[in-house]
């Protein structure tokens, strides 16, 4: 195997990360009105991935950084052909993160109304325009002799883009749903179940025609079993939310998202971003990555950090891990109290 198709699969691991992780704070913040009923809710709701969310977002600027840095010539199509999803997905995840913040920074209801609508445009905005990115990048980008794409903003708007965006989006909110069936407990519990039994069959079906088309356009046997694995994980994850297995739920939607995510790129290889006007011009995995020596490089540079990072990601998670119900909460607060007395 060559340093380059290593790297490929490195920044597909990258992007399934990302995708399972911060999958579930975007499908949060879109069911912050939906779930949340009063301030109290959408204070525990926040409070589940207020610890995480920042972290999750890490893995988007290490692939981000890893296509830049292996593949510059798909980094810059990639790049400039879907520069508008590109910046607005930036703009909503700027947005997020600054309502995280802000937030709690005033008493006041018209406040928080305000950072709240924020915090949910911050998570849907992404959640939908990850799905019709990639739906352009597997289906292909008008890219000429010299290796430019320039889709136009009606070109980015197929069929196929719109089905991905589709799927992304109601497999993140199910994602989302499953995680506070997870991490809270009470009423809050009950309506993410409910939420599930909504927008679960949207999803499955959505996800359906996703893999369909994907098989009738680069599919082959490989990503046929792994398109079946994530159709059944999400299919499973739909039958789950019915027991009280909360965390297999989460495991089910996580596992559909892995699975979904390398269907994806074992779709799009060895191409790294097809051309739709002429095939000779596609990027591929061996054209459009750096020299062997930089390759080399960060490879050994991944090598020392990785494992740090993950290992501190982990115990975030873990110190992160207790269940919040809103109903114990006042409860709690006062045992805390005679104790401190």
């Amino acid at each position: 195997m060559h340093l380059a198709d290593l790297w490929f699969i490195a920044i597909a691991v990258l992007w399934t990360g990302y995708f399972f992780l911060d999958g579930f704070d975007f499908g949060v913040g879109v069911l912050l009105p939906v779930v949340g009923r009063s301030e109290a809710d959408r204070q525990a709701m926040i409070r589940t991935i207020g610890g995480v969310w920042d972290g999750n977002e890490v893995w988007f600027i290490v692939a981000a950084g890893a296509t830049f840095a292996a593949f510059p010539l798909w980094y810059a199509a990639m790049f400039s052909g879907l520069y508008v999803p590109l910046l607005v997905i930036l703009i909503a995840l700027i947005l997020r993160g600054v309502a995280f913040e802000f937030r709690g920074r005033r008493d006041s209801p018209a406040w928080r109304r305000t950072w709240d609508a924020a915090l949910v445009f911050g998570s849907l905005v992404p959640a939908a325009l990850w799905g019709l990115v990639f739906g352009n990048i597997v289906r292909g980008l008008p890219v000429d002799a010299r290796f430019d794409a320039d889709p136009g903003l009606g070109g980015l708007l197929n069929p196929y883009s719109l089905i991905g965006a589709l799927t992304s989006l109601t497999v993140f909110v199910m994602h989302g749903a499953m995680f506070l069936r997870l991490r809270t407990g009470g009423e809050l519990q009950v309506r993410a179940r409910a939420v599930v039994s909504v927008i679960g069959p949207v999803a499955v079906l959505a996800a359906v025609a996703l893999v369909v088309w994907i098989q009738l356009h680069r599919g082959s046997v490989v990503t046929a079993a792994t398109a079946a694995v994530a159709l059944a994980a999400l299919l499973g994850a739909v039958l789950e939310s019915r027991s009280a297995h909360s965390l297999w739920a989460f495991l089910l939607t996580g596992a559909a998202i892995i699975a979904g995510t390398a269907t994806l790129f074992i779709a799009l290889y060895p191409d790294v971003l097809p051309s739709t006007t002429n095939p000779a011009h596609s990027l591929t995995v061996q054209n459009a990555s750096s020299s062997p020596y930089t390759l080399t490089i960060m490879t050994w540079v991944a090598g020392i950090f990785l494992p740090i990072v993950l290992l501190y990601q982990a115990w975030t998670y873990w110190v992160f891990a207790r269940r919040i119900d809103v109903a114990r909460e006042p409860r709690e607060k006062v045992r805390r109290a005679m104790a401190r007395h």
